[in-house]
């Protein structure tokens, strides 16, 4: 080749190459440059300060979706991450809210995005367009309402089923009676059974109606010393006739004049349904004990049975609203399977505890700790109210694991 002619093809070739890294740098350059941020002061007058009045989670996005301003609650909240508003459901909403200029609400159910230390969250948001292409989110938690919402729909739902069984029940027994009225024997059969039915409607009334009470009051507004040989005392006079049918006897053991700080008439329902359940889910001529003890700031009392017992699957649950281990003997015995229930709130309702020992075929020992003075019971209420002990030899031998039970 003529060395002139390779020595204009080499500079040709060296400023080809040349202009190409030039080009490939400043793309580079540009891409690594910041996305340029929209200043707050382009918002709407006194905006700024309408969001910070607002105890709302609250976040302003601009024409490119940047995120422009976000209070800490949305941060807290997952609905903004960096700089970007996170669940697709509410940017989707974003975009049709610029598309028409008409706000919109957007309920997010547990996204993937809304998680915290209780899981995953659900939330109503409501999206404003504002001018120039920003829109407006304002957020509202409803997690807690929408749970409660269910709660009170299966608590309406069971207890419908709870009240259609015994009233089916004693419609079908009339229909019977009046059949059999020419049949001294079969109305006396019958009548019995009615009375049963009766009885076993009466006590899902007072059941329900004792734990909307312990419900609604709370942590104690008022309250006071009691004395839980009075306690104990009224709860076995108030299942004496049950245990007497059984032929169960009740001791009662223990330290005497301890007192607790709350209120009487709870602690003695709390009792009286776990000595009515011991007594129900005892063999006939067993024995149900009462023990009482104390430390420096708390009391416990236990009840202890020689009853069937409850399998370990079941430990967890025995304390919500109509669950019942054994449905069958249940209904013979006449239980609602809202004692249990009753007597978590009324735990909580003092600050206290409630733990559970079982064995199938050995009995169960349900042990509550209540706070015996006013500082123990503001310091008790950080702990959940209720735990079970894992089985081993016997209440005394082993520790009890505290968990909340729903």
């Amino acid at each position: 080749m003529n060395p002139t002619l390779a020595t204009i093809s080499g500079a040709l070739l060296g400023v080809v190459v040349g202009a190409g890294l030039v080009l490939v740098f400043v793309a580079a350059r540009r891409t690594r440059q910041p996305v340029q941020r929209i200043d707050e002061s382009q918002l709407a007058p006194g905006l700024i300060e309408v969001l910070d009045a607002l105890q709302a989670p609250s976040v302003v996005v601009g024409p490119d979706d940047i995120v422009v301003r976000a209070s800490g609650a949305a941060h807290v909240m997952g609905l903004v991450r960096a700089d970007r508003v996170v669940p697709a459901t509410v940017t989707d909403a974003m975009a049709k809210v610029r598309r028409d200029l008409r706000p919109r609400d957007r309920e997010v159910v547990r996204d993937p995005a809304l998680r915290d230390d209780r899981g995953l969250r659900t939330i109503e948001v409501h999206i404003a367009p504002l001018s120039r292409g920003f829109v407006l989110l304002l957020a509202n938690d409803v997690t807690e309402s929408r749970r409660l919402d269910t709660v009170r729909r299966d608590f309406v739902a069971n207890v419908s089923h709870e009240l259609k069984t015994p009233t089916g029940a004693l419609a079908l027994l009339a229909e019977a009676v009046r059949e059999a009225a020419n049949d001294p024997a079969a109305v006396t059969k019958f009548a019995d059974r009615m009375n049963h039915e009766a009885i076993r409607l009466s006590n899902l009334i007072t059941e329900l109606l004792d734990l909307t009470r312990v419900q609604d009051s709370g942590p104690l507004s008022e309250p006071d010393e009691v004395a839980i040989d009075a306690v104990v005392a009224e709860a076995v006079d108030a299942t004496r006739m049950a245990a007497g049918a059984r032929r169960i006897a009740v001791t009662i053991t223990g330290t005497e004049g301890l007192t607790a700080y709350g209120d009487k008439t709870q602690l003695v329902t709390a009792v009286s349904n776990l000595l009515g359940n011991a007594i129900a889910y005892s063999p006939e001529g067993t024995r149900v004990a009462v023990t009482m003890r104390s430390d420096d700031s708390m009391v416990e009392l236990s009840v202890s049975d020689q009853g069937i017992g409850i399998p370990k699957d079941d430990q967890d649950r025995i304390f919500e609203r109509f669950y019942r281990v054994d449905p069958a003997r249940s209904r013979e015995t006449g239980g609602t399977g809202l004692g249990l229930s009753i007597v978590k709130h009324v735990v909580a309702n003092h600050g206290g505890e409630i733990t559970v020992w079982s064995s199938p075929g050995e009995g169960s020992t349900f042990t509550l700790r209540l706070p015996c003075t006013a500082d123990a019971a503001d310091l008790a209420t950080a702990a959940p109210p209720v735990g079970t002990a894992d089985s081993g030899e016997g209440p005394g031998d082993t520790k009890p694991r505290i968990r909340l039970v729903s």
